[in-house]
């Protein structure tokens, strides 16, 4: 069974001091991406770059302390795509792809557009610019498992409050469209709600109020897995036992062989 898990760290350096790198060994994943390191190569310790039983692979943002994808996996990539290949995006370090044999895990940040109307454009510009390489991947007959924060609450089952939110970066009817046409007409699937369609299935709140005591959360975390895919996912899981981010990881296990297994 393989076994993939994907958190937004919000900073791996704050992550490690809550207890993530002593969390993760436990887990028997085979590969774990994460986002929103906040960090250069130079900031990270021997135990942020090659955690316990795992090979470390890196997109860091220019601007020191922000965003920034990481791969962790059992064993190396046979190939690595940093980036998509355009400059601005690149330049905040967004997508990392891992290829191992015919299948491809990709580490990805889309952008937040909650913090002004110029970050809300550069994310509807980011998500119009990243449709080519979510269509080259999908026809490129390997399995792919785009995993990550997408920044957009899907469906209204996928947040707490979502009548008060419908104007709000995460919710606009835009974004959901967009990624309705990543899963309608690209064929992506959405591999969470292949085995766990229950409400009030969260991996994020607001640091604000008592949104983590109420569970008032939004689902901003997935994996995206082609057709083929699908039907292997086995189980998923959203560890929230103990607190690592602002986020929760996203356990979903498939019925393919292990990395470890010489994949």
């Amino acid at each position: 069974m393989l076994r993939v898990v994907t958190l937004n760290l919000n900073g791996i350096r704050s992550a490690a001091r809550k207890g993530f790198l002593d969390w993760l060994p436990a887990q028997d994943a085979d590969v774990v991406c994460v986002q929103e390191l906040k960090a250069h190569a130079s900031d990270l310790d021997e135990s942020m770059l090659s955690p316990q039983g795992f090979v470390g692979t890196f997109h860091h943002a220019e601007r020191k302390g922000y965003s920034g994808v990481a791969v962790y996996s059992r064993r190396p990539p046979d190939r690595v795509v940093e980036g998509l290949g355009i400059a601005d995006i690149d330049a905040e370090g967004r997508y990392l792809q891992a290829d191992f044999d015919d299948l491809s895990v990709v580490s990805l940040y889309l952008p937040s557009g909650s913090s002004s109307e110029e970050r809300q454009a550069a994310k509807f510009s980011f998500m119009e610019r990243f449709i080519p390489r979510l269509h080259e991947l999908a026809q490129s007959g390997r399995d792919v498992i785009i995993c990550g924060d997408w920044n957009i609450a899907h469906k209204e089952i996928d947040l707490r409050n979502w009548r008060s939110n419908q104007k709000n970066s995460g919710f606009l009817p835009e974004e959901r469209s967009w990624l309705s046409g990543v899963i309608d007409i690209l064929g992506y699937v959405d591999a969470f709600r292949v085995v766990d369609p229950r409400p009030d299935r969260y991996t994020w709140w607001s640091n604000r109020g008592q949104a983590w005591a109420r569970n008032v959360g939004w689902r901003l975390d997935y994996q995206l897995v082609t057709p083929g895919l699908a039907p292997r996912v086995r189980a998923a899981s959203i560890y929230t036992e103990a607190r690592f981010s602002d986020h929760a990881p996203l356990t979903i296990d498939y019925d393919r062989p292990r990395l470890a297994e010489g994949e």
